[in-house]
């Protein structure tokens, strides 16, 4: 098996140059001009396109039980959304209830996606609850390739963990070398706030934003940030949503905590005024962190630029707007978490950063695909276009134009948050490993092809 994609401009986040890309079984073997196609290759005219590494999201839901309800989409509808939306790697994550054995949801988490994804795949391991037997769990698990833990100082009494047990999980991530990533809000602020709203008879979409405001996701940074640097242990803050958030981020860096910040693509687009349409629409914008007011997706987009924020990701949590998000009809606490975007993230990213020149297209490259890959443990394996890196690769089309809708999309439910914004540029051709996964915004690869990624310890 090789391809030689030949002509295209070949981004990286640090270089820029118009070259040709051979690649032999599963990885790039050589880049240089004018290279002749071997006998049996196939090869790929990119003249006039972009040939970007494939995109990396670090943060995504699939198998996601939810009060009662699962996620829609499965490792097979979401791994080809990914991949006809130009990502080629995904990092779930791993969700056990507190009653669960840890060993136990990681072999469920493996089994879900085992054989059934088209693109490659990692886990960040949930830590909900820390005591001894979590622990002997937590080391094997990390022994077999997941370098990564995931916090929520959120959701009380279900996922979230006491401060004892913070610590505790901070303490085993320093001596193990693998990165905490972090859900940071304040759950004793949000449950008395839900209470209280509800006992006002405020039960619609538009008061979770009420239930959580920027104050209360600043404070959860706050503590957090508070205990990485009483353990030395590295952290992550995932979906990172205004300015008084970043900022108390900023102020952890400057005294020499070891965090990243990621923000996701709705937070740039979208605000919330969306969470408020009438007639139940906005239940459809409904996520924790919620969308914030307009004004924080110029610090956001600011943040990109400058480096402040490292990752670009989705938060994908796929549930259908009328069997699912209806759950919450009478109770907005009781609305499911999230919204699909997994599918549209890098086109967005592009239209609405790179061809506005919000952000170049290195920093574009760099946020939504290489800091990842370096981050979690990938690079240069990942994130990059080099000899002996994998054979990810995306050839962009800049002259696409087209419209964002549910009833052209991959991914396996019944609205999109996007419907109706317009893209300039798609993924032309996708590569996993050296073949050809995706073409003009179809799917065309191999279901069960993506591999687990065993990832080192970099922390």
């Amino acid at each position: 098996m090789s391809l030689l994609i030949k002509n295209g401009e070949i981004v990286t986040a640090s270089e820029r140059y118009v070259a040709d890309i051979y690649c032999e079984k599963e990885t790039i073997t050589r880049i240089d001009r004018n290279l002749p196609a071997p006998a049996g290759a196939e090869v790929i005219d990119a003249s006039g396109k972009y040939v970007f590494p494939g995109f990396i999201d670090p943060h995504v839901h699939i198998y996601l039980p939810f009060m009662g309800s699962f996620a829609k989409d499965t490792h097979e509808t979401a791994s080809k959304a990914a991949l006809v939306g130009g990502t080629t790697t995904l990092i779930e994550m791993i969700c056990p209830g507190r009653t669960e054995k840890p060993m136990d949801a990681f072999e469920l988490w493996m089994e879900k996606a085992g054989g059934k994804s088209a693109c490659d795949y990692s886990f960040h391991m949930g830590v909900t609850r820390f005591d001894a037997l979590a622990e002997r769990d937590f080391r094997e698990i990390v022994k077999r390739g997941v370098s990564s833990f995931k916090v929520f100082l959120a959701y009380k009494g279900a996922l979230g963990v006491t401060d004892e047990e913070l610590y505790k999980t901070l303490s085993l991530a320093r001596e193990l070398g693998v990165i905490t990533t972090a859900h940071c809000e304040n759950a004793d602020l949000i449950a008395a706030l839900q209470a209280k709203l509800l006992a006002e008879g405020k039960s619609g979409p538009e008061y979770h934003y009420w239930s959580r405001p920027p104050v209360v996701e600043a404070a959860g940074v706050n503590h957090l940030l508070t205990f990485a640097e009483m353990t030395g242990a590295a952290v992550y803050i995932v979906h990172l949503s205004c300015e008084e958030a970043l900022q108390e981020a900023l102020r952890a860096s400057s005294r020499g905590v070891r965090v990243w910040v990621e923000t996701l693509i709705q937070y740039l687009l979208c605000d919330k005024n969306d969470a408020e349409k009438p007639d139940f629409e906005g239940a459809k914008y409904v996520m924790s962190p919620p969308l914030r007011e307009k004004r924080n997706q110029e610090v956001l987009w600011n943040g990109l630029r400058k480096g402040f924020i490292s990752t670009l990701a989705t938060d994908h949590a796929p549930f259908d707007f009328k069997t699912q998000k209806i759950m919450g009809k009478d109770d907005f606490t009781k609305i499911p978490n999230g919204i699909p975007s997994l599918e549209d993230r890098v086109n967005l990213y592009y239209t609405y950063g790179v061809k506005l020149k919000r952000i170049d297209l290195h920093q574009f490259v760099n946020t939504a695909s290489t800091q990842a890959a370096k981050i979690f443990g990938l690079f240069p394996r990942k994130g990059t276009i080099q000899p002996g890196a994998d054979a990810d690769l995306v050839v962009y089309d800049p002259d696409y134009r087209g419209k964002i809708s549910a009833a052209t999309q991959s991914m396996n439910l019944d609205y999109n948050a996007f419907e109706g914004m317009k893209i300039e540029g798609r993924p032309h051709v996708v590569t996993v490993r050296g073949k050809v996964a995706a073409r003009n915004g179809k799917f065309v690869g191999e279901v069960g092809r993506g591999e687990f990624l065993r990832r080192d310890t970099v922390h």
